[in-house]
């Protein structure tokens, strides 16, 4: 067993959600956990994401890099300064209400935040706009639903990875910088995780697909992405 600091250690006992208790037991008994072994011995396909539920727990971890099989860097995690123990966040990460997403649902309607498309509601996941890891328990109460938000599997993966990679996540953790971020309110953004960056959700249907299919196809031709083609269409 690792020497590991016994405030970490006392903290990392009060931790029961299974993903973040995974995490932290494995790094207990071997002193790190790597993606490639979050993947291939836990079935975890999204890394980031276990590693956040640990931090959202209120313990720090650093990410450092490792090789993996086959000779290639990948990331890895320790716990980190015991001094960074997050103290509004010893609760963790709560699970969410099927009231709280009933609500949501009839706020939002049956789609997800970040793309717009529509889904059937059981298809759809509860976040919070600003990241647990930032704001903690200012933002975990179910009785302010607009602090919440609606998403897909896919763009809930996205934003995961998003602020995982964001400087004020990994820095100040200014709840301020993430009000005014595209990944917490699409709807009204000036940046996308400090990146100035506009976004724009187009969804084809009808007649209006064969439109998309021949941009598809001019983008196998040229080697041009859709995103640069239309860009290129819309600056005519």
């Amino acid at each position: 067993m690792t020497k590991i600091d016994p405030k970490i250690l006392e903290l990392a006992q009060k931790v029961t959600a299974k993903r973040a208790k995974t995490v932290i037991d494995h790094i207990i008994a071997h002193g790190s956990i790597s993606t490639e072994e979050l993947k291939n011995i836990y079935g975890y396909d999204h890394p980031p994401r276990a590693a956040r539920d640990v931090r959202e727990s209120g313990i720090p971890l650093e990410t450092f890099r490792v090789l993996d099989r086959q000779g290639r860097k990948i990331g890895a995690y320790r716990f980190g300064d015991p001094s960074k123990i997050e103290g509004h966040k010893l609760a963790g990460r709560q699970t969410f209400s099927k009231g709280l997403k009933d609500t949501l649902m009839q706020m939002y309607g049956e789609r997800c935040a970040v793309s717009g498309i529509t889904f059937e509601g059981r298809y759809l996941q509860i976040d919070h706009r600003i990241p647990y890891e930032v704001a903690g328990d200012d933002v975990a109460e179910e009785n302010s639903p607009n602090r919440f938000m609606l998403l897909s599997g896919t763009a809930q993966r996205q934003k995961s990875w998003e602020c995982e990679q964001c400087p004020n996540l990994n820095g100040l953790k200014d709840k301020s910088v993430c009000s005014s971020c595209y990944w917490a309110y699409p709807e009204n953004y000036t940046h996308a995780a400090t990146r100035a960056l506009r976004v724009l959700n187009l969804g084809f249907s009808g007649q209006d697909t064969a439109i998309y299919d021949h941009l598809n196809e001019e983008s196998k031709r040229t080697g041009k992405s859709l995103q640069d083609l239309v860009i290129q269409r819309l600056k005519v």
